[in-house]
Order: C-alpha cells, then structure tokens, then sequence
C-alpha cells in the first residue's frame, strides 16, 4: 500500500485522497479503488481502516447487472440510476478483531444449497479446478443455479461436458462451460491461461479444488514428480498467471482445498525440494498425499499475505474424512476402503458446502489467511501456520517454475 504524500491533499478522514474511489461489495465491505495506481485494497488510503456498510439497500433501491458485468443501482422512488452503492452513505468503522470474530451458521451437516439459501451471485464469475466431478462438480453446480458463471476447467473435456449438461438439466439458464486444462503440465496451463483471458471476463472465485491421491511415482513431462505436480505446483502457477486478473477483478477470492492430512508431515523435512519432488526409492504415496496438503495451506497462507492488500484473499480448507468420489480410483483397494466408510461420511453437498462457504460468505469479506473445516474457521497444524516455511515454499516453487519453463524453451 503507498503510503506517498503525493496523495494526500486533504485534511478530512472522510475526504478521500485525489484519484481514490470509496465502493461497496455486495456483502457489505467496503473498498477502495485508486485510478491512479489502477488497484483496489481494504482499507481507506488515508486512515488505514477497514469500514462495513448496512447489508440490505435501503427502501426502494435495486442492484442490477449491465451487460458488461457492471453492477448498478436503480433507485425506483426517485426514478434515478447510479453506480454508487447507496449504502456508502451509512458506512462504519471496523477493528480488527470485529473482522474475525463472526459466529458459527453451518456446521458438518451443512449442504451447499443451505449455505447458499437466498443468495444472488450473478455478474460473479468463478473458475473450478477439478469440477467436472465429485466435490468440484458439486461446487460449480451450486454456484451456478444460484448465478454465477462458472468455468469448469478439467483434464477430461468429455466428462467436462457431462458436467456442463448436469448442472443445465436442472436449470437450462444456468451459466457454465467448460474449458481444457492438465494441472500435471506447465504448457497446459499456460494455454488454460491464455483461453481464460481471451474471455474478457472479470474473475470473482478462483477455487483450486482438483487433486490426486495414492498415485504411484511418476514424473511430468516437466520433470516433476506427479503428485507435488498437480496439488501443488500446478495450481501455483495456474494462480500466477491469474493473479494480475483477479487483482482487477477484486474483492476476489482464492480458495484452497486442502485437508487435514497435512498435520501428517514431519517438520525437519517437509519444505526441502528433493523431498517434495522425491525419487522413486523415497516415494510413498500418502506421505507425499501429506506434503502436498500441507503445501496448500502453507502457499494459501503466503498467497493471501502477498495480495490481501491488493483486494484479494485467500482460504484454505478441509472438506471431509473419506468422502466418496474419484479420488481413490489409483488403486482398488482405496476404493473398497472408501466404499465401506461412505455411510459414514459426508454427502457430496455436505463436503462441498465448507468450499462454497469459504468462496461466498459475506462475512468473510476482506478476511483471508484461514483455515476452515465444516463451515467455520480452526487452527492447523503448527507446521501449516509457519510464514518461514511458507515464505520457503514459495521460493522453491518459482525457482522450480522458472528453472522448468526455461528449460522447455530449449526442448
């Protein structure tokens, strides 16, 4: 945030600087656009505090959509339209332990539809990893009958579609397609990258919900270990290229599926590369499965520090024990296992419902840096809450990057 006195020409805290705009979120946050820098963050440019507004429009006011995703606002007693939020008039201070302190609505027997209840996401635009089945599908499909526009991104296109006429079965307007994407390669998502953007879509949720479990060793065709590859990596670079997108797009939010296998992982070895990438005589799936859990966190954490004050956050949680969906499929045995447990645990829109809370929570706005596990926030693991070890992974992995996408240059 510039702190510069170029800015700075009023004596008023309730005078925003010259070239700052004061807007309003639909949940009721408030943030600050400067057309200057051209970027958005949380707290005013003057004061450095965070301000909420009254949740509802006042009487007689209407929130609507123009036709470039433009939110407006129709006030019908006085016959006028403006892109200002009338609730800016009426905004109020925020501390910083009001801003977490926010009660418990859904608990492990929550399903998406109930967190969504009343909700009107339309002009949002959502990317899902992995939504053409299990979890994933579950939480394009909810987000989509409730508005907005989600973008399935998948290895598989065929089950891609299949997912796409899925959610239009039960609402034929539903907005949803599908593009291609294999998190296991560099050139696949770049290319994601480049399709996304053609859109000229704004970018509200990026939610990082795919994953592998219990694969054996292999390498990419960038050299890296499968695993690591496509839970970590993958979505790191993936979110790197989206990051100047989701930074215009803001308030914006980044969600991150991980689990609660990541209290698994031993400290003294968790963040060095010839550990998360490993050969194969120092490979074993579920703790490689661990590390990469561990790494979602640990980059989510990093991830939010970097860009919250850019106006965009960032989450991670842990759906369920053993929920019932692909994942198992590497091995038969997994799959018995997870078969016999299914009574036992969650439903697809009960695992999903912590991911739709985490990505469209109102009182989650500006809030970021998290760890959620059936609808409400709880503590990691020690290891998981590390900004050295987060600040290590995020070294590793661009120096990973960098050292892999130079080297296909050459290929």
């Amino acid at each position: 945030m510039s702190t510069s006195n170029d800015f700075y020409d009023t004596d008023s805290d309730d005078e925003l600087p010259h070239g700052w705009e004061e807007r309003a979120t639909e949940d009721g946050w408030v943030y600050y656009a400067s057309h200057i820098l051209k970027r958005t963050q949380w707290e005013n440019p003057k004061t450095g505090k965070r301000r909420r507004v009254a949740g509802e429009l006042p009487y007689g006011w209407e929130r609507k959509v123009d036709e470039e995703q433009r939110i407006f606002y129709v006030d019908h007693i006085n016959k006028r339209t403006t892109y200002t939020d009338p609730r800016l008039a009426f905004s109020y201070d925020v501390g910083e332990k009001d801003r977490y302190n926010f009660r418990q609505r859904f608990d492990s027997s929550s399903t998406t539809d109930q967190v969504l209840e009343g909700r009107d996401l339309s002009g949002k635009v959502a990317i899902v990893t992995g939504g053409n089945s299990g979890l994933g599908l579950e939480t394009a499909r909810s987000m989509a009958h409730h508005g907005t526009r989600v973008i399935i991104a998948c290895r598989d296109m065929k089950k891609g579609n299949a997912a796409v006429k899925f959610i239009r079965n039960n609402r034929a307007n539903a907005k949803v397609e599908v593009l291609p994407i294999d998190l296991a390669s560099l050139r696949s998502i770049e290319k994601f990258a480049e399709e996304f953007l053609a859109l000229e879509l704004p970018l509200h949720y990026l939610i990082l919900n795919a994953g592998v479990f219990g694969l054996p060793w292999k390498l990419t065709e960038d050299n890296i270990e499968s695993t690591f590859a496509v839970n970590h990596v993958g979505h790191f670079y993936l979110t790197k290229l989206l990051t100047k997108k989701l930074i215009n797009s803001a308030p914006a939010r980044v969600v991150v599926v991980s689990a609660e296998s990541h209290r698994f992982v031993d400290i003294d070895d968790c963040i060095r590369l010839e550990h998360l990438s490993p050969n194969r005589q120092n490979f074993w799936p579920q703790i490689q499965h661990n590390r990469t859990k561990l790494c979602n966190i640990l980059f989510s954490n990093e991830l939010n520090r970097r860009l919250r004050l850019k106006g965009v956050t960032c989450n991670a949680l842990h759906p369920g024990n053993m929920i019932y969906t692909s994942l198992p499929n590497s091995w038969w045995l997994y799959k018995i296992l997870f078969f016999l447990v299914r009574p036992f645990t969650k439903s697809l829109r009960q695992g999903a419902s912590t991911t739709v809370f985490v990505a469209t929570a109102r009182e989650l706005e500006g809030v970021g840096g998290l760890y959620f596990n059936n609808c409400f926030t709880c503590q990691t693991s020690e290891t998981a809450q590390s900004r050295n070890l987060a600040s290590r992974l995020w070294k590793i992995t661009e120096d990973l990057l960098s050292n892999r996408l130079t080297a296909s240059v050459y290929d």
